[in-house]
């Protein structure tokens, strides 16, 4: 792998700020204990990474069926098998709800949600909980590391004072850094310790200590500061999101002039520069996609600027939903079937292929929406066996032997690799194909499909 490392100084306990000294040399001796706040998505397997590198690592969690599972060796998080978390605590793993376990560790890296409130405003609330817990036992020659998307400048703003709230100061009694989660759920050709890491501190001694921390079990990217490291993470967002927005635009503008935007994207795609591929779908959904560019919008309007592609980019993936729907509905009506009463399947309600996170999916407006027409709905995904739709719980059915039959639709929203589609379109009278799922099924059921 080809990094370009910038010039700023990594190693060498020498010259660096004599109170980050000790944490450095037991770093660099594996004697450091690290502790993970959040035992999530990120949490999880970044403590994994720690105890493989040979550190001794502390999870601290407030879910108690979380810890639990843990404690008997079992994962909760269906792309992490039950033997990683075995292993874990073979290397001395262990997980607890304790606090004041935390002023054991010599790093704590807090890996918590930072989802948008109803009006695309941050919610640093578990952000702002875990900083107080940590502040009640945080002692001097600590390092924190925030690790939680947020808007550039927050770890300054709204981490660090509450940290001070102990005494400490930090830069002089413990380090503070910003180092982005880069977890990917489900890609097995990446994983925590072969994707670069960014690493921002306010001061250089900070910044040396936290990429000494990393440097054990990945390459570190040290930038100048905690703005910008916040800043490189919403980025990489916002990239993403503005393009799956065109890609979504493309598919529209396309379908009106009679071209199949997949083939048109299989085919530009075998440009070898110039050109990455990004594709179309029902919406956008995760903890990251959906979330992370209005973080960043939000602050830009607080400084009097604007994200307006961020703006836009939003607007159509908040359409696509209701635009599947509509599809829909003109294939059913095209088959003189009423959506009142009619019954739907929809199929994969995860909010991306081959994973159980169902946060932000898109399939829960397309199931609302679909209700509002008066359709029946189920659904059927075999990684997320539960979802909450408008407050109501709504489980995952089986379709066997019959089943299929039985629905007069079925929409494929999450392209898993477990779902048999050209059984689901021999079985099923309509398909609405929203992920391109069913395109090599046999040419003679193509006219049961309909693309969305």
């Amino acid at each position: 792998m080809n990094v370009h490392i910038p010039t700023f100084p990594l190693h060498g306990a020498d010259d660096l700020a004599s109170n980050f000294q000790g944490l450095t040399r037991k770093i660099l001796q594996r004697e450091a204990v690290i502790g993970v706040v959040g035992m999530g998505y990120v949490g999880l397997p970044l403590s994994e990474a720690f105890c493989s590198a040979g550190f001794r690592v502390i999870g601290f969690d407030l879910d108690e069926a979380r810890l639990a599972s843990l404690s008997r060796g079992a994962s909760y998080l269906n792309h992490f098998a039950d033997a990683r978390v075995a292993a874990m605590a073979e290397q001395g793993f262990a997980a607890t709800s304790t606090p004041n376990v935390l002023a054991r560790a010599d790093a704590v890296l807090i890996c918590v949600p930072t989802p948008i409130t109803s009006h695309n405003a941050p919610d640093l609330g578990h952000v702002v909980e875990a900083a107080e817990t940590l502040a009640a036992v945080l002692r001097p020659g600590q390092l924190v590391v925030l690790e939680s998307t947020t808007f550039p400048g927050a770890t300054v703003e709204v981490l660090k004072p509450i940290l001070e709230r102990s005494g400490l100061r930090a830069g002089r009694d413990f380090a503070l850094a910003y180092s982005p989660e880069r977890e990917d759920p489900g890609n097995q050709a990446f994983t925590t310790a072969s994707i670069p890491k960014i690493v921002g501190a306010d001061s250089e001694a900070e910044r040396r200590v936290a990429c000494t921390l990393y440097d054990a079990i990945t390459v570190t990217v040290p930038v100048s500061d905690t703005r910008t490291a916040e800043a490189v993470k919403l980025t990489e967002n916002v990239f993403r999101f503005v393009n799956i927005a065109l890609a979504n635009e493309l598919k529209v503008s396309f379908e009106a002039l009679g071209i199949d935007v997949w083939e048109v994207i299989q085919a530009a795609q075998t440009k070898p520069f110039g050109y990455m591929p990004f594709f179309p779908g029902p919406g956008v959904g995760g903890h990251c996609i959906p979330v992370d560019p209005f973080y960043l919008a939000w602050r830009a309007r607080a400084e009097g600027a604007s994200l307006r592609m961020v703006e836009l980019a939003g607007e159509i993936s908040r359409a696509m939903p209701r635009r599947v729907v509509d599809k829909t509905l003109e294939a059913l009506a095209a088959r003189s079937c009423s959506p009142i009463g009619a019954r739907v399947l929809v199929v994969g309600v995860a909010y991306k292929r081959n994973i159980d996170d169902t946060r932000e999916t898109p399939a829960r407006d397309i199931i609302e929406i679909l209700r509002s027409h008066g359709a029946r709905v189920s659904y059927h995904d075999p990684l997320a066996p539960e979802l909450i739709v408008g407050g109501t719980l709504m489980q995952s059915i089986d379709i066997g032997s019959d089943t299929l039959a039985g629905f007069d639709c079925a929409i494929i929203v999450t392209d898993h690799d477990a779902i048999d589609y050209a059984r689901l379109v021999r079985e099923t009278p309509l398909v609405v194909d929203t992920r391109n799922a069913a395109a090599q099924v046999d040419a003679g059921l193509a006219g049961k499909i309909v693309k969305a």
